[in-house]
């Protein structure tokens, strides 16, 4: 077992620094406006487009000042921060809109944009709004405070917790927006509590470093202390709410009162967002020590893959039901 993980660890970590990382470095830098390209076809040899969604950028700018982070010791941790602040400023300077929220698409340059039918850049109509998805304001936030513990610039720290106010103001509200896959009437979904949790544990880490001032619960500063608490009741909702009694599955789709529902949407399962989101509960796990919770989602991990993959071209379906 320990040779398996051995080689798994070689090949992902041959294919991030000979394979992707050299792709992006070429291809994926803005060096004229900041920011990033990422409208590329699949195949990778063609750039479709310049708009830069706040949602790519923000993990973008992460990525690069994880690298920073978890690199400091290599030559090319320069590089890295340098490629993470400039995502950092451009989302700093261009992603948030007077009333404190995100733009879902920018031009390369940096206005909030609307796309047409043939994915032309236009600007909003009446009744029109460029803040279609507040799960861009969460990877902006994610980005940021990444990108503040690689460079110790608490301005990076200050943007970033200001804007995680603005979401929880507009989630109290009922006014988190799930675009570009708006939330049906009558039901909540998954993916706002997985966001939630990993932005708010992202943050807290910051906070540890950048907010010092009244100390909290544990000896934490109290804003660390009050993002670590909302992370465990985002992590609670997720394995007590969206995973019914008995069941190793994570569905999308609670109905707004917060009870599982028998229907098409009250049994669906998203395999890979399972996936994704049981990594943000064992980091969250880890953190505190709950050894319960890192088995339990081991154990929907194995299930998404059961239910999920696709026994005759491999990979997983986006469509399943417990």
């Amino acid at each position: 077992m320990n040779d398996d993980r051995a080689v798994l660890r070689r090949f992902y970590h041959d294919h991030l620094f000979r394979q992707i990382l050299p792709f992006w470095l070429e291809r994926g830098i803005d060096r004229e406006h900041g920011g990033y390209f990422t409208g590329f076809a699949n195949s990778g040899g063609r750039l479709l487009h310049e708009h830069k969604f706040a949602w790519s950028q923000g993990r973008f700018a992460w990525v690069w000042a994880r690298l920073a982070n978890q690199c400091a010791s290599r030559p090319e941790a320069e590089q890295y921060l340098a490629l993470a602040r400039s995502g950092a400023e451009f989302l700093m300077r261009h992603a948030v809109q007077p009333d404190g929220h995100a733009s879902f698409i920018l031009s390369r340059e940096g206005r909030p944009i609307l796309l047409d039918p043939q994915r032309q850049p236009r600007a909003a109509g009446p009744g029109e709004r460029y803040d279609t998805s507040t799960f861009a304001d969460c990877f902006v936030i994610y980005g940021l405070s990444e990108y503040a513990r690689a460079s110790g610039e608490s301005a990076a720290f200050d943007f970033a917790a200001g804007l995680y106010d603005s979401v929880e103001q507009r989630l109290a509200a009922g006014e988190f927006r799930t675009d570009p896959y708006p939330t049906p009437p009558g039901y909540r979904q998954h993916g706002v509590p997985m966001i939630m949790l990993e932005t708010s544990r992202e943050l807290a880490l910051s906070a540890d470093r950048f907010d010092p001032g009244r100390v909290g619960e544990a000896s934490r500063p109290a804003r660390a202390a009050a993002l670590r608490r909302r992370g465990s009741e985002f992590a609670l909702q997720i394995m007590r709410q969206q995973r019914p009694a008995g069941q190793d599955v994570v569905i999308e789709f609670l109905g707004s009162d917060g009870l599982i529902r028998g229907d098409m949407l009250g049994t669906y399962v998203n395999p890979g967002h399972t996936l994704e989101c049981m990594w943000f509960v064992i980091h969250y796990a880890e953190e505190t020590g709950d050894e319960e919770m890192i088995r339990e989602a081991i154990a929907v991990i194995r299930r998404a893959c059961e239910i999920g993959w696709d026994e005759e071209y491999g990979g997983l379906y986006q469509f399943a039901h417990m």
